[in-house]
């Protein structure tokens, strides 16, 4: 069996990163991260363009306005804007576009899908389920202060649809370690909700597609985290020679590349299970992709700031940026100690 990517995957792959270094420097992403007004954390022109390119919801069918492609293509994108660093909410919109695709009604898939595909609103999620039901405890949300539509989390696994401009809706911007992907809490005060009817037989699935996206998020920073560490290891002098020429930097280099390589079949593996394997196999493909690689980033971030002499927060570089999204990456959707302990649940250990 052939597992490599179509030379369609691979054009498609270079087309997001051409825009992506056409579009978006290093000195426009240091702008937007240090944004503190309220259009902090995101790049609307950045995201028009991706919406531009198609890439939101490629793996929905045609007739619901997709590219008729598989989850692996959605992984792709996930990776190359992870591997940028992208200060756009993709990650938080393509699981609301999927729920809605999946479990909406026929009036809100014809209502939502069409200016959620286009980018023209954006919305967020938090799966996590609310034991007070209507008048829950707030929800965190990623991506909330730019959010015009939310997918909630309620009790039992429901979900439920809320526009922002709906009575008793509150948003407040929460600081967050990661600043590329701004946190907002979403508060509800008698808010009518506009249930989902398929949510509760989707709920498993969204969440294997949450980690599997984390997942290539991750690969891609941490690839980005060698990329950056191999740079300053040729270009910083000590003892009156590059640095990489001390066989400490090239051991930790080496270590580097091989601990991050070699995963990428596994979150390929995890996208490639999700649609042609059992769902049993699938969910524990996509913990422990998940477990793995948001374990793996914040490593490489770690030995990406010890290469540069400790700098990861010295505000000039890029490298803290990449760490606090491997920050992020390690803590949304549950730890890896957790999904550790779900995979070997699933494995019947």
């Amino acid at each position: 069996m052939n597992f490599l990517l179509s030379s369609e995957q691979h054009e498609m792959q270079r087309a997001v990163e051409r825009y992506l270094d056409e579009s978006l420097d290093t000195v426009a992403l240091h702008k937007i991260f240090d944004d503190e007004s309220e259009h902090c954390g995101h790049d609307a022109k950045l995201w028009s363009g991706l919406a531009e390119l198609g890439v939101i919801g490629i793996n929905l069918p045609e007739e619901q306005g997709g590219l008729g492609l598989e989850m692996i293509d959605l992984a792709l994108i996930a990776e190359t804007l992870g591997s940028r660093a992208a200060p756009v909410p993709f990650i938080g919109h393509v699981l609301a576009t999927l729920a809605i695709a999946w479990a909406g009604s026929d009036a809100q898939r014809a209502r939502w899908l069409p200016v959620l595909l286009d980018g023209s609103v954006i919305a967020a999620v938090d799966f996590a389920g609310n034991e007070n039901g209507q008048n829950a405890a707030p929800w965190t949300v990623p991506g909330a202060p730019h959010a015009q539509l939310f997918v909630l989390g309620l009790q039992g696994g429901e979900l439920a649809l809320v526009e922002r401009g709906a009575h008793g809706v509150s948003v407040t911007p929460r600081a967050s370690t990661d600043r590329t992907r701004r946190l907002g809490v979403v508060t509800l005060d008698d808010t009518p909700l506009e249930p989902l009817p398929g949510a509760a037989a989707h709920a498993d699935r969204l969440r294997d597609a949450a980690l599997i996206l984390l997942a290539a998020d991750a690969f891609g920073g941490a690839t980005r985290c060698h990329e950056m560490a191999v740079a300053y290891a040729k270009e910083r002098e000590q003892f009156g020679q590059p640095i990489g020429k001390f066989q400490a930097i090239k051991h930790q280099l080496a270590d580097m590349v091989v601990a991050v390589e070699p995963a990428r079949g596994l979150y390929w593996y995890a996208a490639h299970a999700f649609d042609h394997r059992e769902r049993h196999e699938a969910a524990h493909m996509a913990a422990l992709a998940k477990a793995h690689l948001a374990d793996l980033y914040v490593s490489a971030a770690r030995r990406c700031v010890e290469i540069h002499g400790g700098m990861g927060y010295t505000w000039e570089l890029d490298v803290h940026i990449f760490l606090r999204r491997a920050m992020f990456d390690h803590a949304w959707m549950g730890s890896p100690v957790y999904h550790r302990a779900r995979a070997a649940d699933l494995a019947g250990w």
